[in-house]
């Protein structure tokens, strides 16, 4: 197996690529972070509006439940 040399030249640029590399990881991570934080703010808006249903649904069925027991005296 042939042994290669590491220039000052090669260095540099295998520093530049892993630069790069880190950067657009670093980018990936942001932009996923934004995707997050916006997904959880809409879950969190259906899930009020899920929770004012179930009271909705809740007291209607009580209040049915209560006309009922009270017109059977």
């Amino acid at each position: 197996m042939e042994r290669m040399a590491w220039t000052e030249e090669r260095l540099d640029d295998l520093a530049r690529r892993v630069d790069t590399g880190f950067e657009r990881v670093d980018n990936d991570i942001r932009e996923l972070r934004q995707e997050v934080r916006q997904q959880g703010t809409e879950l969190r808006g259906e899930i009020d509006r899920l929770r004012l249903t179930m009271v909705r649904v809740g007291g209607l069925g009580f209040l049915s439940l209560l006309a009922a027991i009270l017109a059977r005296g």
